[in-house]
């Protein structure tokens, strides 16, 4: 089975297109060439719902049986996730990108990928982008249908970060050093982000920041932003997003502070690890997305217009965070 998934996922990988590591290659020459290469990074700040669509609709499918950690299902999005970072020349922050855990019963891994910081100075600080790639797998069917394919959740945050990792993977636009992680037993308990931040605070990783996507794949209704974070009142994220977004992307939701949604994502084990602004964008707020943990979260029910808006709009304030002079981010 897993050579059968590992067949369907290159062919979809190489009929999908998703990566594009040829875009910035340097100009001939000559004004007309320098114009040529900016207006190719211009385009790189923009990805598309079809480029969405096409990880999503491997990430999600039904032959990754709801990706279930330690399963073939999840062996095989790995794989994908691996080709991902290769294609777009994401380095493995470890000797290979899969970290495998040390606190889960079986063998499951993170996938970890790094771009090394272009300033002399601040690439010694890292900046982590990370989502769990892992779901919940077979469940009690209902109609029939026994797989949970978790699109929303979290094939959304995942399929987010891996294009954030293709713009920066392409242009190098960032002077600190960035880690893209994609979690895998996030619904076994944070095993996960549990294990690589005590890894990397012990390997006396100087961490800025921790940035995590979680549900991202259906818009928020009657908002006046993009996307909430959660543990707003905690630092001062949330405004430094919005400054370098040039309009309020970032709000406030009451639930979000009474569920305490802040502890419950892979934010949090950066957070009690480093002590530093350790957060999650997520725009499902309980009223938006009936299918949490059923078999309906399924790619027809996302958004990949809107998905494409939250990688677009990510894109200028994680720039702005990872290039500051200074480490703006502070908890209040």
């Amino acid at each position: 089975m897993k050579k059968i998934l590992s067949t369907f996922l290159l062919l979809v990988l190489i009929s999908c297109g998703t990566s594009k590591p040829k875009e910035t290659s340097a100009p001939i020459g000559g004004p007309e060439g320098v114009k040529a290469s900016k207006s190719k990074i211009e385009k790189l700040k923009n990805t598309s719902s079809s480029e969405i669509a096409a990880i999503m609709n491997v990430l999600a499918s039904d032959e990754l049986k709801g990706r279930d950690s330690g399963s073939e299902g999840l062996e095989a999005a790995a794989e994908f996730i691996e080709s991902i970072f290769v294609a777009n020349n994401i380095e493995p922050y470890f000797p290979t990108y899969r970290d495998t855990l040390s606190n889960f019963n079986g063998t499951t891994y993170n996938m970890v990928g790094y771009i090394e910081g272009s300033d002399s100075v601040l690439k010694n600080e890292f900046v982590v982008i990370g989502a769990h790639y892992d779901h919940i797998g077979l469940i009690t069917p209902s109609n029939g249908d026994a797989i949970a394919n978790g699109a929303n959740d979290n094939a959304s945050g995942t399929t987010t970060v891996l294009e954030l990792a293709r713009y920066f993977g392409t242009t190098k636009s960032n002077k600190r050093s960035v880690i893209f992680a994609l979690f895998s037993a996030e619904e076994k308990g944070l095993l996960g982000s549990k294990h690589l931040a005590k890894k990397l605070k012990d390997e006396n990783l100087n961490l800025y920041a921790m940035l995590n996507y979680e549900m991202v794949g259906v818009p928020l209704v009657n908002k006046d932003y993009l996307m909430y974070v959660t543990g707003y009142e905690e630092s001062n994220l949330a405004q430094v997003c919005n400054s370098y977004g040039g309009e309020k992307l970032i709000g406030f939701l009451p639930k979000a502070k009474s569920f305490n949604l802040f502890k419950r994502s892979d934010n949090y084990p950066f957070h009690e690890e480093f002590g530093v602004p350790s957060q999650t964008f997520c725009t499902f707020d309980f009223t938006n997305f009936d299918h949490y943990h059923k078999v309906g979260d399924e790619n027809e029910l996302m958004d990949f217009n809107h998905m494409a808006n939250v990688v677009n709009k990510s894109i200028p304030m994680i720039e702005g965070i990872v290039n500051s002079p200074i480490r703006e981010l502070k908890y209040n």
